[in-house]
């Protein structure tokens, strides 16, 4: 290995200017990898090995996420065995790109040290003092020490109160977040039922197959929530407002065992998005489709509701529905699976999902 160099230049003359010594550049001391071929290219070998291990992180995420499929059946062990490949995958990606950076930067890169030399940046004495008072003049006027502290004890105390309150606003829920009721139950069933008749939505005018022509459309709530205090109506119409259309029934393409869940081209589904649960409510009569206006998932209505376009991954729940003796129409049971996003719990106990339910 060779001696070390010594940098001189002018840098390390005695500046008379401001009377102190300038130390100068420090010594530089050569790596193994600067001197030694070998260790070079051992280097180099280690810095591709780890953007290696970048690669296969990248490919096991990627793998995890297609092969292990969740499929129809996926219950929480299985889902938190696809995440667990996948967050396994991605950590080796990102740490793959950051340890080899470092290495290749720590033993490759070079690592002299440089000077450039620039012209005398001071200001003169008068405009230095003008700054100055005028910091001083700001500060004055603001209340504040020449320290960043208020001065006047109202303005001291209301600060360490704001800093001391701040956190709050993000502690408070979290803490009141664990008593909340975690009972997923409830996701599982609404107000509908065997008899329930489908009422209009909001006035609660009860619907007459007769008077649903085809083409139309109806916002659709179960009889008597209306009479529900403020709280359980909110509660339960968030579950169980449905969208009530009628089709030709040359056009509607009857889903396997559903074939008596309809009513002369009359059929109804939740209005609940299966991706994030906002409202499903715009109906394009030429093509079938029904529309979510947050992220435009598309549904088609006269198959199943299945989906056609978007980021959704479950058909709209239907709710099979008849007419009864008086000609108005009833639900004929409750969905036969939660309606709404994906949860951890979804199909495990009371309604499962359908064979259809992934098929997109």
């Amino acid at each position: 290995m060779s001696a070390p160099e010594h940098h001189t230049d002018h840098a390390e003359e005695v500046d008379n200017k401001n009377g102190f010594d300038n130390p100068g550049l420090p010594y530089h001391r050569p790596r193994r990898a600067d001197v030694d071929p070998k260790a070079s290219k051992r280097a180099e070998r280690q810095v591709a090995a780890l953007f290696a291990v970048s690669v296969l992180g990248t490919i096991v995420s990627i793998g995890a996420y297609f092969v292990l499929d969740i499929g129809d059946g996926g219950d929480v062990g299985t889902i938190q065995n696809v995440n667990m490949w996948i967050g396994l995958g991605l950590f080796a990606s990102m740490i793959g790109i950051g340890l080899g950076a470092i290495h290749w930067a720590k033993t490759l890169m070079r690592d002299h040290e440089m000077v450039e030399e620039r012209h005398e940046l001071r200001s003169s004495d008068e405009s230095r003092e003008g700054a100055i008072q005028n910091l001083k003049d700001g500060a004055e006027d603001s209340g504040l020490a020449g320290n960043g502290v208020p001065r006047r004890s109202l303005l001291k105390g209301s600060l360490i109160s704001a800093l001391a309150i701040a956190p709050l606003a993000v502690l408070v829920p979290q803490i009141g977040n664990m008593g909340a009721d975690w009972n997923i139950s409830k996701f599982r069933h609404t107000l509908w039922g065997p008899g329930v008749r489908l009422a209009r939505d909001p006035d609660g005018a009860l619907i007459r197959a007769a008077d649903v022509s085809i083409g139309s459309v109806f916002h659709v709530i179960p009889e008597g929530l209306n009479e529900l205090d403020h709280h359980h109506l909110m509660t339960e119409k968030s579950k169980a407002v449905v969208l009530l259309v009628r089709l030709d029934p040359a056009d509607l393409k009857v889903q396997k065992g559903r074939e008596d869940w309809s009513f002369d081209g009359i059929v109804a589904y939740s209005k609940i998005c299966t991706h994030v649960g906002c409202p499903v409510a715009l109906y394009e009569q030429q093509t079938h489709h029904l529309l979510c206006p947050c992220h435009q998932s598309t549904f088609d209505v006269s198959d199943g509701a299945k989906v056609v376009f978007g980021p959704a991954k479950r058909p709209l729940p239907q709710l099979p529905i008849a007419v009864d003796d008086d000609g108005y129409i009833v639900a004929k049971a409750d969905f036969d699976e939660p309606i709404g996003p994906s949860y951890w719990d979804r199909l495990k106990g009371g309604h499962e999902a359908t064979v259809e339910e992934e098929s997109h």
